[in-house]
């Protein structure tokens, strides 16, 4: 996914429709009942929690669509460092309007910024190494495009999108086809019949599999899965500079730095977006005096 092409607006959108259309159904009644429609307001982002910034341009989006004539002064951009205390932003305009787009804005910054925080952990873990962090397709259904974009954001490299943008032959798929030579054989054909130019990474299991990966032309990554340091460095000395190289399976900031001086090109983690604390912000009103 590019950000900020066509293709990105859309299901960001997309996103933003059905999640207003699953808040506020046919009515924010809260506000509706107690609220003058023609009341205008002010209310501030405040962060209450020390990390990453993430999802400032996801509320803006929020803000707009429920209300284009609100109005948002930014002080934090995406990917700032924050503490307690620091203000995102401040949004003003009809009061309805502000409280009917609050929670869904907070729900996904306090979100997006916990996984920008995570993956910047890692990040900073890994400096002076060759290594990168990447994320999975272990994401919350329905919300896969925020959360890699907040993987982005804390610095880290979005793996996949989907299905559709990368083929991945795993060990179903292996054992399935009869092997792996024969996974990546008929994956070749496959390409070449329906005229698609899709790269392949392929999981091995052992240092056997490897070998035999290796074998076979027109492979861009292997996943070296679930390897101790030892065999991980094995791998890394086998496969050389015939592809490049990742590593997986319940690797934790307390092991990525060892996994990373292996010499793999990238670590992937799905604790990245699937494992994580939303960071605490809120979005209260700003009393301003006459």
């Amino acid at each position: 996914m590019i950000y900020n092409s066509p293709e990105f607006h859309e299901e960001l959108q997309r996103i933003i429709d059905n999640a207003l259309r699953e808040d506020v159904g046919d009515g924010d009644h809260s506000s509706l009942s107690c609220i003058p429609a023609a009341a205008t307001g002010k209310a501030r982002l405040l962060v209450k929690d020390t990390g990453i910034l993430a999802g400032v341009a996801f509320a803006k989006a929020v803000f707009k669509t429920v209300d284009p004539n609100l109005e948002i002064e930014t002080l934090l951009e995406d990917g700032a460092s924050v503490t307690h205390g620091d203000i995102a932003f401040y949004v003003s305009g009809s009061s309805q309007s502000i409280l009917k787009a609050e929670r869904l804005a907070l729900n996904a910054m306090q979100r997006m910024s916990a996984i920008a925080t995570k993956t910047r952990s890692f990040v900073d873990l890994l400096e002076g190494t060759k290594t990168k962090i990447l994320d999975t397709r272990k994401t919350t259904p329905g919300i896969r495009l925020l959360e890699k974009w907040a993987v982005k954001i804390g610095g880290g490299v979005n793996h996949r999108f989907g299905l559709y943008d990368v083929i991945m032959l795993k060990d179903n798929h292996i054992d399935f086809a009869g092997g792996v030579s024969k996974a990546i054989q008929q994956t070749h054909q496959y390409l070449k019949e329906t005229g698609r130019d899709l790269k392949i990474i392929v999981e091995a299991r052992d240092l056997d599999e490897i070998k035999e990966i290796l074998t076979n032309d027109g492979v861009y990554r292997i996943l070296i899965d679930n390897f101790n340091y030892e065999d991980t460095r094995k791998a890394v000395a086998l496969i050389g500079d015939q592809c490049l190289t990742e590593s997986s399976g319940g690797i934790t900031l307390e092991t990525a730095r060892h996994y990373a001086e292996c010499g793999v090109d990238f670590i992937s983690s799905g604790a990245l977006t699937h494992s994580v604390y939303n960071l605490d912000l809120s979005l209260k009103a700003v009393h301003e005096a006459n």
